[in-house]
């Protein structure tokens, strides 16, 4: 098993995604329009299962998603932040309209991504797509937004205008994304600015803490190497790589390598694409390779929860506060 760092890195890739799309801006799933082409900017149908219905991991919860921030959740704490925001704009007589939350889903429901966490998983989608994302998923919905002029930036950040991003040489460290700015005007339209403009304020009114996001991907992470060198793991990968191999798909030796080279570069599926998806999917349901592996990384979870309950409990706390105050402040927005 020498595709430990691999595994790992898609994790994190697979949690970044998410958190981005997260952050791409919705409530209403079949209301605001996509005025290009008529299609709904949000459309909750093309949302990730909480908990998959279909394929091998249907009805499968690994222990650490309890702690994880559901996709629901996100859009419903970033659409809350952006309508207070919009609100706070407007009291200094800007009118701005941010980008819908939810218009790009991610394919995961949240960073345990357990659809494709031991590889794919769903055969209806296998012959279908192979390795590919269903092409729902692969559009990206573009919500224009205008600029905004310098004081603008000012009231909504409580900053300055970074500076115009560069051309970054070898061995030039990058510069962060507010790098460059410097402190707001006090006052526009003869009202004083907030601490950290209007998006400082809407965290506030919502008692978002910034706590770190990445401390429960980070455990998962970890309990999926560890699991990689579990001797169950290791007997079920190894049955599962000879059964592709007796296929007439030698040289995998686990189901990343399957994704690696069943990936196309344009992103369209091939009939040989597809027929190796198939096969990946029936020498995993031959050898009951999901199932082990899944039992061996939930016992390896339950330790991790015992280990940090207290710091898990407190992220639980308040992300359920965060999304107790983006409910309420939705729900007085609409009377």
């Amino acid at each position: 098993m020498q595709n430990t760092k691999r595994t790992a890195t898609a994790v994190a890739l697979a949690a970044s995604a998410l958190l981005v799309s997260a952050c791409s801006a919705v409530t209403s799933a079949h209301t605001t329009q996509n005025t290009a082409d008529g299609r709904p900017i949000v459309n909750k149908e093309n949302w990730p299962e909480k908990v998959p219905t279909r394929g091998l991991t249907k009805g499968l919860t690994l222990p650490l998603e309890a702690y994880m921030d559901s996709y629901e959740d996100q859009v419903a704490v970033e659409q809350a932040a952006d309508d207070l925001q919009q609100s706070c704009m407007k009291d200094y007589g800007i009118d701005l309209t941010l980008p819908r939350a939810g218009a790009n889903p991610p394919p995961s429901d949240n960073d345990a991504n357990i659809e494709r966490r031991y590889g794919i998983t769903d055969r209806a989608d296998a012959e279908k797509y192979g390795y590919e994302l269903p092409p729902a998923l692969q559009e990206h919905t573009t919500q224009p937004m205008r600029d905004l002029s310098d004081a603008e930036v000012e009231v909504l950040t409580g900053h300055t205008k970074p500076e115009p991003p560069h051309t970054v040489k070898a061995g030039e460290p990058v510069a962060a994304p507010n790098q460059g700015t410097k402190p707001a005007r006090a006052e526009y339209n003869g009202k004083r600015l907030k601490t950290g403009g209007c998006v400082g304020w809407s965290k506030e009114q919502l008692g978002v803490q910034g706590a770190d996001p990445t401390f429960v991907a980070q455990l998962a992470g970890d309990s999926l190497e560890q699991s990689l060198k579990d001797d169950k793991v290791v007997k079920a990968v190894a049955a599962w790589s000879s059964c592709m191999d007796g296929k007439g798909h030698s040289g995998l030796a686990d189901p990343y390598k399957a994704m690696d080279q069943g990936v196309t570069d344009d992103g369209k599926p091939t009939q040989e694409s597809i027929a190796l998806a198939v096969d990946d999917i029936d020498c995993k349901t031959q050898t009951d390779l999901v199932k082990i592996w899944f039992g061996v990384e939930s016992a390896i979870q339950n330790k991790q929860i015992t280990d940090n309950k207290s710091r898990l409990t407190g992220i639980k706390e308040q992300h359920d506060r965060e999304v107790a105050a983006a409910s309420k402040q939705m729900a007085d927005s609409a009377r």
